[in-house]
């Protein structure tokens, strides 16, 4: 009857101190993914803040400036590929028609969600005040956040939705594209 008793109890204790091992083990990798979660999370959050904050300065700033504002916040293949998609058809030097822009950048960009011959961000010639009306993290990657973005303007009653991707470069964040349903 000891035997068994003393038995039983080391067969506990070695299962305890197996528990303990696996244990130990597992810990510091569950840790680190918790830290590199932690990370991404919080480039996100901070590439939300970016983008709503970038959005509303914009449309509150002066609009002679407006090209100049938007160079600021885009990447330069986005700047410059809007430029075109804005001004296809147009009696502007530099306009291109419709297949040259398609031509010209099909392969970086979905050209049939550029928001041709309308602005940036929204579709609306005028507006009164825009506003984030909501900006949901769709997808991230390293140094890539995809937004579903309404923006409103309450006094004209409208609402532009869009798919807005924001990349990190050099230490700052940037709009590289904007999926803009065309207008109706």
């Amino acid at each position: 009857m000891k035997r068994t008793i003393i038995a039983s109890l080391f067969l506990v204790i070695a299962c305890k101190e197996e528990k303990k091992e696996i244990k130990t083990d597992v810990r510091p990798q569950q840790t680190e993914e918790k830290v590199v979660l932690n990370n991404e999370s919080n480039e996100a959050e901070d590439a939300k803040k970016w983008l709503e904050k970038s959005i509303v300065d914009y449309f509150k700033a002066d609009i002679g400036s407006e090209e100049k504002n938007r160079e600021k916040i885009t990447t330069k293949d986005y700047f410059d590929y809007k430029t075109d998609a804005t001004n296809v058809d147009m009696d502007v030097d530099g306009s291109l028609t419709e297949k040259e822009f398609q031509d010209k950048w099909k392969s970086k960009f979905d050209t049939n969600k550029a928001g041709v011959g309308v602005g940036f961000l929204i579709t609306a010639q005028d507006w009164d005040k825009i506003e984030v009306g909501s900006c949901d993290l769709k997808s991230s990657s390293k140094d890539e956040y995809i937004f579903n973005v309404v923006l409103t303007d309450n006094s004209f009653k409208a609402k532009y939705p869009s798919v807005i991707k924001v990349v990190k470069q050099n230490g700052s964040f940037l709009i590289a594209d904007v999926l803009q349903d065309e207008p109706k």
